[in-house]
This record gives structure tokens, sequence and C-alpha cells, in this order.
């Protein structure tokens, strides 16, 4: 089955190309600088060809020259083949073997951006901004990302120990897991304190009928009277478009929930909410952190823009781009960043993610002060945010609140596992309280 998809999720793999047809008039029509370029490539293709210690099939160079042309551009283009190929469509489809780690690399290093919600790594406690040194014992450095996560991947039931190193520890950490097929169930939800919780770990292809579905499914457990909902997005790192249009459209009753702009100024892509707000104008919590993002971004993105939700917890990851698979073989398929993404208001995400509109810390995780995370900006190569167009919004600020003076300790002690969590509860409840008492006092008219 051909794949031609819209990603936006951040993992960041190696390599890539499109594949363009060339005939003798573009040929004509290029100019000398390209010429010569094309001269210094063929050049040194010829000799590594011919005089390398070591006889290299073409396949293998083409694939080299591909791979470093990409790695040339941004960290979310790439081409993959066969074993990787088959990893891609996985991925994209929501079930796929592996630890259940988003991870990038960066001089050598492989760093965690997220562990993804019920997986081993998730269990295990791994946390974004980790970095992972050596897998069973082999030091990792030098390695490509494709090498080293093929060193993570196995036959399901196998073991694996992962070397970390976390800023604010003072000594590695070895954390043994075992391998397991993984299969994406992205949107849970329950009732916690009447408050409907939906928690979207990733945007894979059935996620928008399974977010549509949570509300029906909290309406009925409720009697149709929620307090409102928190929507969490933290560690989601993303994945297809079409899916976060739709799951922004759950909440939204009409207006634009994100454009996207390619290289020219006519090349732009509106989308638009269609009637119906399936949380019946109820409050919104959208709960984010450091992995959020991509997809988690543009819905995070369109319901703060139109005041629908508040924003809480931490910044955004800041991948604000937009990549297309198109399969290009049997067993090959082309990742190509084609566009940027903006909010409705105009603001670009990328590089800059977005600010919470209260920030919380995770005050439950001991932590939290000194774990670096890792975001768009801190990738090589990172795409540059465009001048944002349109209204801004006001800056958040970020200045720590005063009543976020709790211990992990204190914290467990009273019960406490998920702070940020609980403190999204509390707000809806505030503001659900807030609203009876509006309605209440707004005087009725006589019929």
């Amino acid at each position: 089955m051909k794949i031609n998809t819209k990603l936006v999720s951040p993992l960041a793999l190696v390599g890539a190309l499109a594949l363009v047809p060339v005939t003798a008039s573009s040929f004509a029509a290029a100019d000398t600088t390209n010429y010569q370029e094309l001269e210094k490539f063929m050049s040194v293709y010829e000799r590594v060809k011919a005089n390398y210690v070591d006889q290299v099939d073409d396949k293998t160079l083409i694939k080299g020259a591909i791979d470093g042309m990409l790695a040339a551009l941004d960290p979310h283009s790439s081409y993959v083949e066969a074993n990787d190929f088959d990893q891609l469509k996985a991925t994209t489809d929501g079930n796929y073997g592996g630890l259940g780690l988003t991870v990038s690399m960066e001089d050598g290093v492989v760093k965690v951006i997220a562990p993804t919600e019920d997986t081993p790594a998730w269990r295990a406690g791994i946390k974004s901004g980790d970095y992972i040194t050596h897998i069973n014992g082999e030091f990792l450095n030098n390695l490509s990302l494709d090498e080293a996560v093929a060193k993570m991947k196995g036959d399901p039931g196998t073991s694996v120990k992962l070397t970390i190193i976390r800023p604010g520890r003072d000594k590695p950490l070895d954390v043994a897991l075992t391998r397991e097929r993984i299969e994406l169930h992205p949107v849970k939800w329950e009732i916690k304190e009447g408050v409907g919780y939906i928690n979207i770990n990733t945007f894979s292809g059935n996620v928008a009928d399974a977010t549509k579905a949570a509300l029906i499914g909290i309406d009925k457990a409720t009697g149709g009277h929620p307090l409102g909902y928190v929507i969490d997005l933290r560690s989601n790192p993303g994945g297809l478009l079409d899916q976060a249009v739709d799951v922004a459209d759950d909440f939204l009753d009409s207006g634009e929930i994100v454009s996207q702009r390619g290289r020219t100024k006519d090349d732009i892509e509106r989308y638009y909410a269609r009637p119906g707000d399936l949380a019946h104008g109820l409050p919104v919590v959208v709960l984010t952190d450091a992995g959020t993002a991509s997809a988690s971004e543009i819905v995070a993105g369109a319901l703060q823009d139109h005041r629908r939700a508040l924003i809480m917890g931490e910044k955004s990851f800041g991948k604000g781009s937009v990549q297309t698979v198109v399969q290009t073989g049997p067993e090959a398929a082309l990742r190509l960043t084609t566009a940027r993404y903006y909010t409705p208001s105009g603001r670009s995400v990328q590089a800059g993610g977005i600010d919470p509109d209260i920030p919380v810390p995770q005050l439950s995780d001991p932590d939290y002060k000194d774990r670096k995370v890792i975001r768009e900006a801190d990738l090589r190569r990172h795409l540059l945010a465009q001048s944002n167009v349109g209204d801004k919004l006001l800056e958040a600020d970020n200045t720590p609140d005063p009543r976020f003076m709790m211990t992990p300790a204190s914290l467990e002690k009273q019960g406490i596992k998920d702070f940020q969590l609980y403190y999204a509860l509390n707000t809806i409840k505030r503001l659900s309280s807030t609203a009876t008492i509006a309605s209440a006092a707004t005087p009725k008219k006589l019929r």
C-alpha cells in the first residue's frame, strides 16, 4: 500500500532524497554554478569508487550521498529503505516494536526526547533529557542514530540494558528493560473528581475517532454533566496532521485551526473547524511539557489562540514543521520537510514552542529542577522560525508561582503522584464553580 502522509512528529531519523526527473531542457537551463557543484560530486564519487581501500558498491555510495544531503537540511527529513521503511510505516500506523522511546542524536550522544506512555521505557522511568551512553555495555560513541536505534530493537521478550546519564545525578543509571511489541493505545479516558480526563499520547491514524468516543463516554458516565475536561498532551511526540486537526475541531465551533505554508507565498493551506463543540463550551485545560511536540502543539496552539482552553504545565517542544511521506519504491520512502505550520493567530512555534498560560512545574518529579530537557532549538540544523504573521498573543509570564513550594516528599505524603494533573483538576473545579455562580447571578427573563 502506498504511503503518502503528512507527518508532524519530532522523531529524528537519518537521510532522505526527493528524486526529481531531469530532462535535457532542465540541464540546459541550469546555470554554471550547478554544473560546477555536480562536477565536484562526480569527481569525489569516481575517486572513492576507484581508490577506496575496500571495494564499495554503487548502492552504498548513493545511499551515503543521500543521507549526507539531507543531514545538511534539518533533523526531520529522511530517506528510508528495507527495515527502516517497515519501522516508519509501523510508526504512522501506531503499531511497532521496540522500547517506546523518541530519541535524537547530537555530537554522537543519543538524547531522549520523550518516552511513550505504557511502554517499557516509560515504565522504567526513563525521562526527557536523559542521555543513553551504552547499550548492553557497548559505548555508543560515533554510532549513527539508525545504528543506535537498531541496537535497542529486538524480538519481544528479550532483554536489553541501557546506561543513562541524567543531569542532576552524580552516577550513571543502569536500566534493564524487556522489549515488547509496541501497540499504541493513543487515547485513554476516565472521570477524575467529576472532571473528564483524556490522555492523548500520540497522533496515529485512529486518534480522532478515539477522542470523540472518549468525549461521548465521559458525557454518559457523568450523566451529561462533567465539570470540564483536562486534555493531557504531555510527552506526546506528534503524528498525523489530519488527526490533530480533527481533535482540535472537537473543542471548537468555528475558526481556523492551523495553516501550513510552503516555500512560496502562494503555497498556503488552511484548516478550519466545523460547527459543533463536543465539549459543550465547558472549561478545558491542556497539559503540556517539553515532550509535547508538533501535532500536539497544533492542538494546544489552536485552543489557546481561540481562548478555548488554558494551556498549563511547561513550554512545549517547538517543532513547527510538516513532513510529507511518499513511498518511492517497494521498500523505500521519502520523508521530507515541506512546510511550516502556524497557529490561528499567525504564530510559528518552530524552535520556540508554546508557552503555557499558567506555568506549573512538575513538583512530584524529584529531578525536575536539575533535569535538562531537549527541545527543537537544541537539535542541530533545526529550521529557524520565519516571521510570525497576524496578531501575537501576550507573552506568558514564566515567573515561578510562590505557591509552588511543595517538595516531592510532601506531595507523596498527601497522595499526590502527579502535581501538574492535580493542579489542572483543581483549576477546572474552580472554573466550573465560578461559572455556576455567575450563571445563578444572571437575571432570568420572564416568559
